[in-house]
């Protein structure tokens, strides 16, 4: 189950297909105690360089949370390939009339009345920088089982590198 070998755009491959069977993630961020506030949300898109989409509430605690500390983790599990996948980065509110129309799902109206035009209706944005995982119907995690460990994905200058493992 070793990775070497392994390249760092089979590994996005791996992760975006992990993303891509789940229907929900949660999304991790911090409150101003420090303390991590979790819950279970729906991606909206996955885009090539690997930014996350969600819709939500304005009026909401994790929008709250973001605007405090844009600091945040969104993680995502896949029974049916023994598979997780947690990325960290920075999340953002968007309020941007034509993001918000671009992704805008008329099914939406029972959270927002209001529609496109509701104050409620916000993105948010997710930039990670960092992704871990593991899956091993696909054989990405190392070996022998006393010392499983996630392979680690970093961003460096807008391009996907395997990040050195610690011994």
């Amino acid at each position: 189950m070793e990775t070497v070998g392994m390249t760092p755009n089979y590994l996005i491959e791996v992760v975006r297909d992990t993303i891509k069977s789940v229907k929900y993630c949660f999304l991790i961020t911090l409150n101003e105690s420090e303390q991590a506030n979790a819950r279970l949300v729906e991606p909206l898109n996955l885009e090539e360089d690997m930014t996350l989409w969600f819709v939500t509430s304005a009026k909401s605690r994790k929008v709250r949370e973001i605007l405090n500390k844009s600091y945040v983790t969104v993680t995502f599990q896949d029974d049916s390939e023994q598979a997780y996948v947690t990325a960290l980065g920075t999340a953002s509110v968007e309020n941007d009339f034509y993001e918000k129309q671009k992704r805008w799902q008329e099914d939406w109206t029972i959270y927002f009345p209001a529609g496109l035009q509701s104050d409620d209706y916000v993105l948010l944005k997710f930039v990670p920088s960092r992704i871990e995982l593991m899956n091993f119907a696909r054989h990405v995690a190392s070996e022998p089982l006393p010392e499983l460990r996630p392979t680690i994905l970093s961003k460096v200058k807008g391009i996907w590198m395997i990040a050195e493992r610690k011994k």
